[in-house]
């Protein structure tokens, strides 16, 4: 768990598809959308943008995430 997360920390969660790697792109603290699904952060349970190795968006919990 990593709570203290901010812009460029290079970091790792699990995934479906085993480990995935990227970069926290933001804290999101306020609820917006990825990829059409809905990301229900807010000021109390705020989530991370990340963006893969591959390009692609994620949002996830600080408790799924570890910096590396």
């Amino acid at each position: 768990m990593a709570k203290d997360l901010k812009a460029g920390d290079r970091v790792r969660w699990n995934s479906h598809g085993g480990q995935a790697h990227g970069v926290v792109e933001k804290k999101q603290t306020s609820e917006t959308h990825i990829k059409g699904h809905k990301v229900a952060a807010s000021k109390d349970a705020p989530q991370f943008i990340v963006k893969t190795d591959e390009g692609k968006r994620a949002a996830h919990k600080s408790e799924a995430l570890t910096r590396e």
